[in-house]
């Protein structure tokens, strides 16, 4: 899904609605008493949000479920792109990413804090990389472009399952991993004049 509404995005920036999203992405279809169950909300708060989130598209009705009693709600697109930049008003695209960031670099600590008593397979596999390279803003979007193609096809088979297989269902090794790529040009550094005694 591709953000360009300001009223959308905006409402995306509360740190609730991303948890029910990213919720419903990892146990699908659900309720939401479940989702407050899971989250440590109130069922009447989760509720809220996500009649906000159906609002902007962000989550659908998933039909009844079981119990036939209560609302099952489950997300319509499993990755959301910001718009391109001549879209989206920059303060709001600002908003949303200051909200994102905040987040993702707190799960990065908990993963640092939590890693020692992991696998030696899993601190290898989930151990964190970063690089300075100096590109164009062409080269930096065909990054990106390529990090989302190795991702896709996770994605892609992870939205299959979550529809037609419960999560407690399966029997393999694998683990919900979050994945984040920023991109952070650096400021212009004034080294002065060049001709200056020293």
């Amino acid at each position: 899904m591709r953000l360009s509404d300001p009223k959308a995005i905006r409402a995306l920036a509360h740190p609730i609605r991303l948890d029910l999203l990213e919720t419903l992405g990892k146990i699908g279809p659900a309720t939401a008493a479940s989702c407050g169950r899971a989250l440590g909300v109130s069922q009447a708060s989760c509720s809220f949000h996500l009649r906000q989130l159906a609002k902007y598209g962000f989550v659908e009705d998933a039909g009844p479920g079981g119990d036939r009693r209560e609302r099952h709600w489950q997300v319509t697109d499993r990755q959301m792109l910001l718009g391109d930049s001549a879209q989206v008003d920059p303060l709001v695209a600002q908003q949303l990413s200051r909200v994102v960031v905040e987040r993702e670099a707190a799960r990065a600590l908990d993963w640092v804090n939590r890693s020692p008593g992991e696998s030696d397979e899993w601190r290898d596999a989930a151990r964190g990389m970063a690089a300075t390279v100096r590109v164009t803003a062409a080269e930096a979007a065909e990054i990106k472009a390529q990090w989302r193609a190795i991702l896709s096809p996770y994605l892609a088979r992870d939205a299959a399952e979550v529809q037609n297989t419960a999560p407690e269902a399966s029997t393999d090794d694998r683990r919900h991993v979050r994945y984040f790529m920023a991109a952070s040009p650096f400021a212009d550094i004034d080294l002065g004049d060049s001709t200056d005694d020293h």
